[in-house]
C-alpha cells in the first residue's frame, strides 16, 4: 500500500496551513513545524502566542518543541487581518480591534484541526503565554476530553461558569513580580482542587510577567530556561 502524503507543503520556506473555523472567522492560519526526520506519527502541540500575534518568538518556540520531537503548531489570531504585521506595538492595536469570542473560536477550532491532523499521534498539548496562556486555560475547560496536557505561562483562568470542566493535567507557570495574574491563582486553585483536576504549580522568583519572551527586558535566562525544560519534561510525561 502507497505512503499517504500530505496535500499540504512541508517545506521549511512554506510551512503554514491553514484550517476551517466556522464558529470563529471562518478561516485560520497557522506555523507548522515538524520534527525531523519524522517517521510515522508524533504528538502534537498547539502553541498560542501572547496578545500581538505570532511573531518571530512564537515561530521560535514551535520550533524548539519540534527539535523536541513534537509536531509544533502555531496559529495567527491575526489572520483575518492580514496577519502578524511585523511589529509587536502594531499587532496589539490589530488583536484588540478583533472579536474576542471569534478569537477564541478560532483557537478551539485549532486545537481540533491540529489533534485530528494526519500527523498526529492523537497525543494533544498547548502551550501559551501571557493571552496564550488564558487561552490554554480555557481550552483545558472546553476541549478537556482531547487536550492531554496544558502548560499556561502567566495567563489567567477560564470564565467562572466553565472552569469546573478542567480536568487537567496542566502545569502553571506563573512569576513572582506579577501581580495581576497571580491574584486570580487561588481561587482557580480551589477550583481545580474541588474538582480534582491534575496540575501542577510553579512560581518563579523575582520573575516579572513576560520572563520567557527573549526578545523582551523583562526575559529572565535562568527561570525562563527553567521554565521550559519542565514543560518539555511534562508534555513527554503526558504526550508520550
Amino acid at each position: 500500500m502507497p505512503t499517504r502524503r500530505p496535500p499540504w507543503p512541508l517545506k521549511p520556506e512554506l510551512p503554514y496551513l491553514t484550517f476551517p473555523s466556522p464558529q470563529g472567522h471562518g478561516e485560520g492560519r497557522g506555523y507548522l513545524v515538524t520534527p525531523v526526520p519524522l517517521e510515522g506519527k508524533a504528538p502534537v502541540v498547539l502553541v498560542i502566542h501572547e496578545n500581538r500575534g505570532l511573531n518571530p518568538y512564537i515561530k521560535d518556540v514551535a520550533r524548539r518543541l519540534a527539535k523536541a520531537g513534537f509536531v509544533a503548531f502555531a496559529p495567527d489570531a491575526l489572520h483575518p487581518a492580514g496577519g502578524y504585521p511585523g511589529n509587536d506595538d502594531e499587532g496589539r492595536a490589530l488583536q484588540r480591534n478583533l472579536d474576542r469570542g471569534k478569537i477564541e473560536q478560532d483557537f478551539i477550532a485549532a486545537a481540533k484541526f491540529l489533534h485530528d491532523h494526519e500527523l498526529s499521534s492523537g497525543k494533544l498539548g498547548a502551550v501559551g503565554f501571557c493571552f496564550g496562556g488564558y487561552v490554554v486555560n480555557m481550552l483545558a475547560a472546553v476541549l478537556p476530553d482531547i487536550l492531554d496536557a496544558g502548560v499556561p505561562f502567566y495567563g489567567t483562568p477560564a470564565a467562572p461558569e466553565i472552569r469546573d470542566q478542567v480536568k487537567g493535567p496542566l502545569l502553571v507557570q506563573l512569576a513572582e513580580l506579577d501581580k495581576q495574574v497571580n491574584a486570580s491563582w487561588p481561587e482557580y486553585e480551589a477550583t481545580l482542587k474541588k474538582n480534582g483536576a491534575a496540575y501542577t504549580m510553579h512560581l518563579y522568583p523575582g520573575a516579572n510577567h513576560g520572563f520567557h519572551n527573549d526578545s523582551t527586558g523583562r526575559y529572565d535566562k535562568e527561570q525562563a530556561e527553567l521554565a521550559w525544560e519542565r514543560t518539555l519534561a511534562f508534555f513527554q510525561k503526558h504526550l508520550a
